[in-house]
Formats: structure tokens, sequence, C-alpha cells
């Protein structure tokens, strides 16, 4: 009897779990994250700059990145970039801006910052633009 229960319980306590899998500690939700980033960040960092994938900085670089708030060498504000009215400029050509219009922007920003930090090179899954 007590084998079930423990079993029981540890079922019950997956089953909760499950609608936070894609949620870091700091509430974002790092699936949503990558989505955005791939679909949103790299499709414009494609024609400019060039791609810039998650591996490309450490995890202590991105926390200061999106801690600093600085786009394109200083001269935008990162938080543009996830606002709602950027994502209603591009929203016609790019699905995923389309698809997270009502996403408030301070957790799409939670989104992102938890996708590139798992994604860093020292992170839990390195990995690419693509």
């Amino acid at each position: 009897m007590k084998i079930r229960y423990t079993f029981l319980s540890g079922v019950m306590l997956g089953l909760l779990a499950l609608p936070f899998a894609g949620q870091a500690a700091d509430g974002g939700d790092w699936k949503r994250g990558r989505v955005y980033y791939r679909f949103v960040c790299t499709d414009c960092h494609r024609g400019g700059s060039g791609e810039i994938p998650p591996t490309s900085r450490s995890m202590a670089e991105w926390k200061a990145y999106f801690q600093a708030g600085k786009h394109e060498k200083g001269k935008m504000s990162l938080n543009y970039y996830v606002s709602k009215p950027f994502r209603e400029s591009i929203k016609t050509k790019n699905q995923a801006a389309a698809k997270f219009i009502d996403v408030p922007a301070e957790q799409l920003w939670k989104d992102v910052e938890a996708f590139v930090i798992r994604g860093a090179k020292d992170g839990d899954a390195p990995a690419k633009c693509n």
C-alpha cells in the first residue's frame, strides 16, 4: 500500500509540473522565447549585422546585456523589440510577431531572456539560430 501511495504522489507532482515545463525560475517561458527569438530577432539580424546565436555569449554576458537593455550599440532600447507597437508594425510579414501580439511585453522580455540564457554557450542547452 505504501508503494502505491508513493507512486501516485509522484505521478500527481509530475502532472502538476507539466504546465510549467518551459518556464524558468524567473517566470520566463524559454519555449515561447525561442520561437520569438528565432523568427523575429533572427529575421532582422539576417538582413543586417548577421545572426547572433545564443551560443555567441555566456549566460553572464546575456544577463548583463538584458540588464543594460540597449540594442544597436546603445542606439535603441532593447524593450522596443518586444513591445506591442513593434510587433504591430511587423505582424503582417512576421507570423511569430502576430502570434504573440497579445503577450505582455514584460512577459515576452522574460521569455526571450530565458531562451538565450538557457541557450548560451555555457547554458543548459546551447542553441544556434536555426
